[in-house]
Formats: structure tokens, C-alpha cells, sequence
């Protein structure tokens, strides 16, 4: 049966749920998605608040989810392809440093499809990408390219941007964790420490992960000595300080 876009429009056709939302997030864009399947054509329209585009899609068909996954799809697909025609391409050259950082950028490429198995995904699609971004500029950009060695400044920067990353994800796994009733007995101080801690932790493992490369594989990684390892481990918590000072000031709305 065709549905006529004047129809979908009515409000007793879809209504955009909006009875948790606050007055001024209750204006909402709509956006007509159109797909075609064999034989079957349909439109459905999704309702986003202003404040959560990006976040998640408030309608009753989970298209949300759907457009996630299909995002972590195709970038997994991309970063996969392109890691192993880097690997293929460094490996008959005979550059085993580069096959070596191609091979691990196929496997962390990879990881976000492991959120395809949970029922529901608490990463936003900015984290999704933002994952995507910090491996295209430490695998390729960093390594591959030779940024961390013709530019002093971009493996500072990336450690700072890991700690802003890794501080959001502490915020998505709070909210997914902690039920939003019990959220406002949740002292300021607990989120700040959680993000503060979880981007400390991750900086640390990260360094481990340079040492244990430098140990066994790439000899490139930890150049500049316990200087260099100081200075990211310093910058990886100073990105997750900012994104615990934003939850300690924005405690009610994240």
C-alpha cells in the first residue's frame, strides 16, 4: 500500500516522542530518509532534538541505531581495505616497519565492529567518527607518512586528543551505566575522577603499547626517551581534565 508523503506528515500518523525532553529542546527538525528496496519503497520520517543531533535519532524504529551501524560499517570496511593495501604495498617493498603499523591499523580498523553484537550501541556517531580520525592520524598520518618525525608538534597533539576522546567515552559509559534517576545523587567530584581516571589509565596503556612495539616490532615509537613518554602521558590527562572539568560544570546535562 503506498503512503503518500501529505499523510506522513499528519500528526496521527508519527509523532515524535518527546515527553522527556525540556521546553526548549521540544522543537525538532524532521528529515525524510527515502530507501528502496526491491519492490518496496518507504519513508519514514525521523524526529531529532536541536540538542541531540548526532547523539541519537528519537523515534519508535530505531533508525539510530540503524544508521550507526551501517556508519561503522562502511568506515570499517574503508580503513580495512585501504590498511591492507598499505600492508600488501610495504611488504613486497620490504619495508617492515610500515607493514608492521599497516597490519596493526587493520586490526584496530576493525575493533568498532565488535559494537555491532550489542543490543544497543552507546557511542554517538561524532565518537564513531572521532574513533576513525585518531586511527587515520596515528596509523597512517603518524607512522606511515612520517608526521610524528617531520612534525614535532603531532604526536603532543594526538595524545591531547586522545585524552579529549577517551573523557568522552567515560561520559557515554556513565550515562550507559548509571540510570539517569540515580544520576542526580552522583557527586560532581565521582564524574570528574572517573574521566579524569579512565584518560590517565588509557594514556598509560598507551605508552605501554609504544614500549612493547619499540621492544619487539617498529624501534620508532619511543624516540625521544622518558621525555617523550612524560610529555604524553602528561597531555593524554590534560585532554581528559578538560572534558572532566565540562562534566563537572555540565554535570545536569550530560
Amino acid at each position: 500500500m503506498a503512503v503518500s508523503p501529505r499523510s506522513l506528515l499528519r500528526q496521527d500518523t508519527f509523532t515524535p516522542s518527546v515527553s522527556d525532553s525540556k521546553p526548549l529542546q521540544a522543537i525538532t527538525y524532521s528529515i525524510f530518509i527515502l530507501t528502496d528496496f526491491p519492490g518496496n519503497r518507504f519513508k519514514r520520517r525521523l524526529s531529532f532534538h536541536l540538542d541531540d543531533i548526532g547523539h541519537n535519532c528519537n523515534d519508535s524504529y530505531g533508525w539510530g541505531d540503524v544508521l550507526k551501524r551501517k556508519l561503522i560499517i562502511i568506515l570499517s570496511i574503508v580503513f580495512i581495505l585501504f590498511m591492507a593495501a598499505l600492508f600488501c604495498f610495504y611488504l613486497i617493498k620490504g619495508d617492515s616497519s610500515r607493514w608492521q603499523v599497516a597490519l596493526g591499523g587493520i586490526f584496530v580498523s576493525a575493533l568498532p565492529l565488535c559494537l555491532l553484537f550489542l543490543k544497543n550501541n552507546p557511542f554517538n556517531i561524532p565518537t564513531i567518527l572521532g574513533y576513525y580520525v585518531f586511527v587515520f592520524c596515528t596509523t597512517y598520518l603518524g607512522s606511515i607518512a612520517n608526521f610524528y618525525l617531520d612534525h614535532k608538534w603531532w604526536d603532543t597533539t594526538l595524545h591531547f586528543y586522545k585524552g579529549v576522546f577517551i573523557g568522552s567515552v567515560a561520559i557515554t559509559l556513565y550515562k550507559s551505566f548509571i540510570p539517569q534517576q540515580v544520576r542526580k545523587n552522583v557527586s560532581r567530584w565521582i564524574v570528574f575522577l572517573f574521566v579524569v581516571s579512565l584518560a590517565a589509565v588509557a594514556s598509560v596503556l598507551w605508552e605501554i603499547y609504544e614500549f612493547v612495539g619499540d621492544l619487539y616490532f617498529t624501534h620508532t615509537m619511543q624516540l625521544g626517551g622518558n621525555k617523550d613518554t612524560m610529555i604524553d602521558l602528561i597531555t593524554g590527562t590534560a585532554g581528559g581534565l578538560l572534558v572532566g572539568v565540562y562534566a563537572v560544570i555540565r554535570k545536569e546535562k550530560v
